[in-house]
């Protein structure tokens, strides 16, 4: 039990201070540890936060295969806008979702290798699964084939990432400005011929 408080507490802290602003101190007091108990669960801070992101990055790719599966057989215009509508609503309520967004964009500088494998496994997964999607809805001519399925998923992971960006810096109404803009313009291109 103690371990899975660890790593709990360690999101909470990681997720709102970052990897810097976090102690390992900190950890353990909100945990009711003394500091050197951590040790026999974790070697230190980086063993602690590399775990973290392990499993952060198994329940996001997790949540993004589980939407993607689920929905595939939804008209492709609301199977794609409703993708991004949950991953708002998921960061606005999910800790995990909020930590793996901050460690994307701000992973700890002497760890950024292991970070950005996550990172780049995660979103070559989802755009595979993604391509799936798009070149069978090209297949039925729900949407424009010209620009190529390929083209297209990589477009829409770029609408994604701006959304992202809005979820870090910008609030709910940038985010969603944001959004309306993007999603308009992106869905105009799919669908003129």
């Amino acid at each position: 039990m103690t371990y899975n408080q660890i790593k709990n507490v360690a999101l909470n802290h990681f997720t709102d201070n970052g990897y810097e602003g976090t102690s390992m101190a900190q950890i353990a007091e909100d945990v009711g540890i003394k500091k050197p108990s951590l040790y026999s669960h974790f070697k230190g801070k980086d063993e602690l936060f590399l775990q973290v992101c392990s499993d952060v990055f198994d329940d996001e790719l997790k949540f993004a295969i589980n939407y993607i599966d689920s929905n595939k057989t939804r008209p492709i215009e609301e199977f794609l806008f409703n993708f991004l509508i949950q991953f708002k609503e998921r960061y606005e309520r999910n800790r995990t979702t909020k930590f793996w967004l901050r460690i994307s964009f701000f992973p700890p500088t002497h760890l950024y290798e292991q970070v950005i494998k996550y990172v780049y496994e995660y979103l070559d997964e989802v755009e595979e699964h993604l391509l799936l999607v798009i070149e069978r809805a090209m297949i039925k001519g729900e949407i424009n084939s010209t620009n190529g399925a390929k083209r297209v998923t990589a477009a829409f992971l770029g609408v994604l990432d701006g959304i992202f960006v809005e979820m870090l810096y910008g609030g709910s109404e940038r985010l969603m400005k944001r959004l309306d803009a993007s999603w308009y313009f992106y869905w105009r291109g799919l669908t003129k011929e």
